[in-house]
């Protein structure tokens, strides 16, 4: 079956009018995975926030309880002692000076970069090459730390990082369309609270103006929101 074909297929079981909630959400994410390969769950949401407005962004960490699914390559960079700490709890890449060459030559085959604060003098100064990318080190979301091995231990497990974009909307992947629905449930239940956790006080009017669980190949499927937050007290 062709893309066109397959993405046809899957649409025809969304009704665009309904908003679902979120156990139907998740099964018809599941029902709607046609590709060959393990699909990428995602969740957006549109917040009413301003991000032009530092007191509006709204940022932060989550540990999903059964991870994403993806295997996340961690490069550490640190000196002395730290090396060793980071090599032991999983970290893919652990090193200074070779890294910081590789990387201003143009490599970032990573998805997290972990930095201890004594070495951010110098990682900082790559500011222009990790920031575009999101890879810049920050204390925020735990990425600065001198807790080498428990950051390591939970980002391997299914930790993710999440800012909104200057759209105000937060686009996240929550699991693989393999999971299995109940697990797919707790990963979206647990980034939701975590959002609505970090509801910014500067934020006026209504906050969640709307959320939609997709898969990488298949339509969105919008969530009833009040039925899904209702769920979360």
């Amino acid at each position: 079956m062709n893309k066109g074909k397959r993405y046809s297929k899957a649409s025809s079981m969304v009704d665009v009018g309904k908003d679902y909630a979120l156990d139907e959400a998740v099964e018809l994410i599941k029902k709607t995975a046609g590709a060959k390969f393990d699909e990428s769950v995602e969740i957006s949401m549109n917040l009413g926030v301003d991000p032009r407005h530092a007191d509006q962004v709204v940022r932060g960490t989550v540990s999903l309880p059964h991870g994403t699914g993806k295997d996340v390559r961690v490069l550490v960079l640190t000196k002395g002692d730290k090396e060793a700490e980071a090599k032991e709890s999983g970290a893919d890449f652990v090193g200074f000076d070779e890294y910081i060459k590789k990387i201003q030559g143009g490599w970032f085959d990573f998805d997290v970069l972990v930095a201890t604060p004594d070495v951010m003098g110098e990682v900082g100064k790559l500011g222009r090459a990790l920031g575009p990318r999101g890879l810049m080190p920050n204390p925020k979301s735990g990425t600065v730390t001198m807790d080498v091995s428990k950051t390591v231990k939970e980002l391997k497990a299914g930790k993710i990082e999440f800012r909104v974009d200057k759209y105000g909307i937060l686009h996240v992947a929550v699991g693989r369309a393999s999971f299995e629905s109940a697990q797919l449930k707790e990963n979206v239940v647990a980034f939701l609270r975590t959002v609505m956790r970090l509801k910014p006080s500067a934020s006026k009017g209504l906050y969640v103006k709307g959320v939609v669980l997709s898969n990488t190949m298949g339509p969105g499927i919008r969530l009833d929101k009040a039925a899904v937050l209702a769920e979360l007290r």
